[in-house]
């Protein structure tokens, strides 16, 4: 099973160095590594060139003009020639060596057409752990999701089910996950960290970040057509809230 990790990066040159670094480690070799890079303006570019001799042929590279994080990550899935696709945030690692290995090996065993694991956030220098979100399982109708940088997806349901929708500048994993869990989709939960993500993003930057990302998700559920939209969110919202807070003070 050939695994594509797509990374979506834009002027990333203090961290793009240790996302390379957590997939060129990894002990399962049959994936790609696709970068799609808006156009940086800093040493990002270069940095990344610097790694393809490293990953044998491994290493795919758009640099171009989009029209945002998801936009990109479009072109990155689209391009993808592997049987499963992950996103990697470009501030985020793999969280050890074993982890294409363990999806790979979750896929041959389980009857699933997409897979997650848990979440590790750590503070910017990716050493002190400050929350662990244990995914487990749950119902999309009362605002659970899996963490999306850890949902690990077969291409033939992006046939399926469609791309990120670009009317959600914020919140369209979101939309693409409550899609995926509508749908007849097998999800498998896998029991172990995944990802080591940085703590931040837009989503979740300070109060402004959560009243945007809450206006535009009570949008997106409604179109979704979920029930009790307003209380599924303002669930969903309190609870990341609260989780950021706890984080904040470990």
């Amino acid at each position: 099973m050939k695994i594509s990790v797509v990374t979506v990066c834009y002027n990333s040159e203090k961290t793009i160095k240790d996302t390379l670094e957590s997939v060129l480690k990894q002990d399962y070799k049959s994936y790609e590594h696709i970068i799609i890079d808006g156009k940086s303006s800093d040493k990002t570019l270069e940095i990344v060139k610097s790694y393809e001799k490293k990953y044998q042929g491994r290493l795919k590279i758009v640099s171009e003009k989009d029209k945002g994080l998801y936009d990109a990550m479009n072109k990155g899935i689209e391009l993808a020639t592997g049987d499963v696709i992950g996103l990697l945030n470009s501030d985020d690692e793999l969280a050890d060596i074993t982890v294409l290995k363990t999806i790979a090996g979750a896929f041959s065993k389980e009857n699933c057409d997409a897979i997650y694991g848990d979440l590790e956030f750590r503070d910017e220098t990716m050493q002190k752990v400050t929350r662990i979100w244990k995914s487990k399982t749950g119902s999309y109708k009362w605002g659970w999701h899996p963490p999306h940088p850890t949902l690990y997806v077969k291409k033939e349901v992006y046939k399926k089910l469609g791309l990120f929708n670009l009317k959600y500048p914020i919140c369209a994993d979101y939309d693409f996950m409550i899609r995926l869990m509508k749908s007849n989709i097998q999800l498998f939960y896998i029991e172990k960290v995944l990802i080591h993500m940085r703590r931040g993003g837009r989503s979740t930057d300070g109060i402004k970040g959560y009243f945007n990302n809450f206006k535009e998700s009570y949008r997106m559920l409604k179109d979704n057509e979920i029930p009790f939209a307003f209380f599924v969110n303002l669930k969903r919202t309190f609870k990341t809230f609260k989780q950021a807070i706890q984080a904040k003070f470990n």
